[in-house]
């Protein structure tokens, strides 16, 4: 067998153990193999949705399904849209909060279920557990966390937090030395920090584990 061939059979192993996890703690979860088939589930899932909000995930914004969904009738929510004014940036976040369907990532999943995030705002870690007709989290290999809630954080803070403030433009140190140093900066992007333990009770929550290395 090749190193891609035994990557991705343990990679399996730990997607499908994720995804016990997460049945176990009562989320409604699918191992994928590609994001290919996230695709193709997210779109069948768009169906019967009139508004359907982006959380500004780079996992979600590579799959590349926005024309996908504005050609099939679907009023686009996406606050990261460019050419936006601080105002409708504003608007959009808080309309992402009674969608039909909300598309987001999670910056890290343990084998034993907990979904962890960590936001600037905490728009999109809110609009993941209350609100929205219908959340799809997609999870690619690369977020999962054989270990506690505390290492999960640790991982966001070390492999996602300095890369997305690199893309996000923000004066961080992190942004500049590529390693989190608990910083006060005024721009800090880690400032809400969220643990979904089980599935909210009221809300239509689905989690995509993905075979496949997706996002920061």
């Amino acid at each position: 067998m090749t190193t891609e061939e035994l990557n991705d059979w343990a990679y399996a192993l730990k997607c499908e153990k994720a995804v016990e996890g997460l049945k176990k703690n009562g989320f409604d979860a699918v191992f994928c193999h590609s994001g290919e088939e996230v695709f193709h589930y997210i779109v069948n899932e768009a169906a019967t949705a009139k508004t359907i909000g982006f959380g500004g995930s780079l996992s979600i914004a590579d799959l590349k399904l926005i024309d996908k969904l504005k050609g099939m009738g679907k009023e686009i929510l996406n606050h990261s849209a460019p050419d936006l004014s601080p105002e409708e940036r504003l608007a959009i976040t808080r309309r992402q909060l009674t969608c039909d369907l909300f598309l987001a990532a999670s910056n890290a999943v343990t084998l034993s279920g907990a979904l962890v995030n960590i936001d600037g705002n905490g728009n999109r870690a809110a609009a993941m557990f209350f609100g929205p007709q219908k959340v799809i989290v997609v999870v690619g290999r690369n977020k999962l966390v054989d270990g506690s809630v505390e290492d999960a954080v640790r991982r966001v803070k070390s492999f996602a937090s300095p890369p997305n403030a690199k893309r996000l433009g923000l004066a961080t140190p992190c942004a500049t030395t590529g390693f989190c140093s608990d910083c006060d900066s005024p721009q800090r992007i880690c400032r809400v920090t969220t643990v979904i333990e089980k599935k909210p009770r009221n809300t239509d929550i689905r989690v995509l584990v993905v075979n496949e290395e997706m996002g920061l």
